[in-house]
């Protein structure tokens, strides 16, 4: 048989490999279907939602961490307040480690306590090479059952539940950024912007200004 004839044999071949490759690739991809987390606090009696999405190493949240604390509490009856996870892991090597440890935290019911410890104390882990041992410190310290918390933080349940908010966030077609605040369904800044040294530079609004989007918002339900 000519040369030709095997080469066309050849490339058959390896079109229909590839095929066989891509369907399999396809059926084995992570799913989509992740549910995200469900971490709310507030009464919502005038039907406003604030949605968080945060990461823990990120030092622009932490610096936003007491603002949106004192604005969640001044409103805690009108709005319900949800945190979602964005850890920006290509720039911040143990962000998604500190969702996992609020995940497992929060297992035990202790999701707030393990979130706020995570910001208050977060220069004593940023820069761990096995952050995991102080999280566990965290855990012991907030009374968790440690060796469940150690379980819970390696599981997939806790990486699902990661993963559904960032699915999530996807779907709002934002420029992944940390954090980012959705005021019923819409994209807010409480952010003060300025020049300096020819830089933009962003830092959070205090909570007077950021509580004034919400007032805003709650006028808006009468």
């Amino acid at each position: 048989m000519s040369k030709g004839f095997w080469a066309i044999i050849i490339a058959i071949i390896v079109i229909f490999g590839g095929f066989l490759w891509f369907k399999d690739h396809k059926a084995n991809a992570p799913s989509t279907t992740a549910q995200t987390s469900n971490h709310v606090e507030g009464n919502g009696q005038k039907g406003v939602t604030l949605i968080e999405y945060g990461d823990y190493e990120c030092p622009f949240c932490e610096q936003y961490y007491p603002v949106v604390k004192q604005v969640v509490a001044q409103y805690n009856n009108e709005i319900k307040f949800e945190f979602r996870n964005l850890p920006l892991s290509q720039i911040h090597q143990n962000a998604f480690a500190a969702s996992r440890a609020a995940e497992a935290a929060g297992l035990q019911n202790k999701f707030w306590e393990m979130h706020d410890m995570l910001y208050e104390n977060q220069s004593s882990w940023v820069n761990a090479s096995d952050p995991q041992t102080v999280f566990s410190q965290f855990a012991q310290q907030l009374g968790l059952n440690v060796t469940q918390f150690k379980q819970d933080f390696s599981s997939s349940k806790v990486n699902d539940l990661i993963n559904g908010d960032i699915a999530a966030f996807n779907k709002t077609g934002q420029e992944m950024a940390t954090p980012t605040f959705f005021l019923d369904g819409k994209k807010i800044s409480p952010n003060i912007t300025f020049e300096s040294d020819q830089k933009t530079v962003n830092v959070p609004a205090s909570a007077a200004a950021f509580s004034q989007l919400i007032a805003k918002e709650i006028a808006t339900k009468k």
